[in-house]
């Protein structure tokens, strides 16, 4: 089978699973704040995990074998980089919004905001992702073995079992902020529209990507890091003289359950 068509399969199918991440926000019929502040914990928590065991680990390991630069170097620019993209992107977005609010005489809207960075962070996310899939079915071209394909088709896995909980990190926040389940649940799964595209152009230029992926993975690492802790960490806390440890035992449970997955599947 051609390896691009191998390769758009596989990040169909990781695709995928982001959605039935997703779809878990259809159990939040009704917004009780104490436990979407918990299951925004959980995303909080997903997102530092794959920030480090997905992004940044892997960054490092590749740098190391593909790099001609410090791997050190590459995985900081990239990370501090990302950081800077989302901080950039908030001002750019705020400052459209001021100058609309400003025609229409309406005060900024925070709750709008939040959403576009968390979405913003979860799709660059994907994007290496994509490529890492894209990259190993690609290399089938040049040797095709039983090995290689089960390698590829582990790669594939293993990032789409991670995709479930990032499915949800992008649905349930949604809902919180009083989204209808349906809207949270179609930006939660169009967050990993972008796979399927970075794969096959992965595929297709595997001779060119390989080499930039330490520094996607840590760009995407350094966006997921910023979002995070300056805006989940902070909102997921905002009854915490009610409930004072209850979001933090959901950001535990999140990084527990992604950096499990991670580990377990390599």
């Amino acid at each position: 089978m051609n390896t691009i068509l191998m390769a758009l399969i596989a990040t169909l199918g990781t695709w995928s699973v982001t959605a039935l991440g997703a779809a878990t926000v259809v159990f939040f019929r009704k917004a009780n704040k104490k436990v979407l502040n918990a299951t925004l914990g959980f995303a909080a928590g997903v997102m530092i995990a794959a920030s480090f065991w997905s992004l940044l680990a892997p960054a490092v390991e590749r740098a190391d074998k593909s790099s001609s630069s410090p791997a050190w170097l590459v995985v900081t620019l990239g990370f501090l980089t990302g950081a800077l993209f989302i901080w950039i992107s908030d001002k750019v977005v705020t400052y459209a919004q001021n100058k609309t609010n400003a025609k229409s005489n309406e005060p900024i809207n925070l709750k709008f905001r939040r959403i576009i960075m968390l979405v913003c962070s979860i799709t660059i996310h994907n994007i290496p992702e994509g490529l890492a899939v894209g990259v190993a079915f690609g290399a089938l071209q040049d040797g095709f073995t039983p090995d290689a394909l089960m390698a590829a088709i582990s790669v594939a896995v293993g990032i789409g079992l991670q995709n479930f909980p990032e499915g949800a990190a992008v649905s349930i926040p949604l809902r919180r902020e009083g989204f209808p389940r349906l809207k949270s649940f179609l930006y939660g799964q169009a967050s990993g529209m972008v796979e399927p595209v970075a794969g096959v152009l992965g595929a297709l230029a595997v001779i060119y990507a390989e080499p930039l992926l330490p520094f996607a993975l840590s760009f995407a690492a350094g966006a997921m890091i910023l979002v995070t802790v300056h805006e989940l960490i902070p909102e997921c806390q905002s009854n915490k003289e009610i409930h004072p440890y209850f979001s933090t035992v959901g950001i535990i449970i999140g990084f527990s359950a992604m950096m499990l997955l991670d580990v377990m599947l390599g």
